[in-house]
C-alpha cells in the first residue's frame, strides 16, 4: 500500500509587521474579478505567521505554510525567506 502524502497549503507574500515576538504579519495580494464588471481588483489578506528565530523583517518576501493553531490568530508557519529587504 502506498502512503497518502498531503501537501500543506503554502502562500507567498510580503512581511508588513514584525513588532511582535516570534510573530510576523504577512500580506497576501490576490487579483479577483469584480462580480459585475469583470475588471480585476487587488484584494489584500493579512496572515499571522510563527517566526521562531525572529529572522524576517518588514519588506521581506516570504513563504508561509498552513499549520496547526499556535495561538488565537497564528495558524501559519514561516518556511522560507525568498528576498531579504536591506
Amino acid at each position: 500500500m502506498s502512503e497518502i502524502v498531503k501537501k500543506s497549503r503554502t502562500l507567498t507574500g510580503e512581511v508588513i509587521s514584525d513588532k511582535m515576538d516570534k510573530t510576523i504579519v504577512v500580506s497576501i495580494v490576490s487579483k479577483v474579478p469584480h462580480p459585475k464588471y469583470g475588471k480585476y481588483i487587488k484584494r489584500r489578506t493579512k496572515f499571522f505567521a510563527h517566526d521562531a528565530e525572529n529572522s524576517a523583517t518588514v519588506g521581506d518576501k516570504v513563504v508561509i505554510q498552513a499549520n496547526r493553531p499556535i495561538s488565537k490568530q497564528k495558524h501559519w508557519l514561516l518556511v522560507n525567506i525568498i528576498k531579504k529587504e536591506i
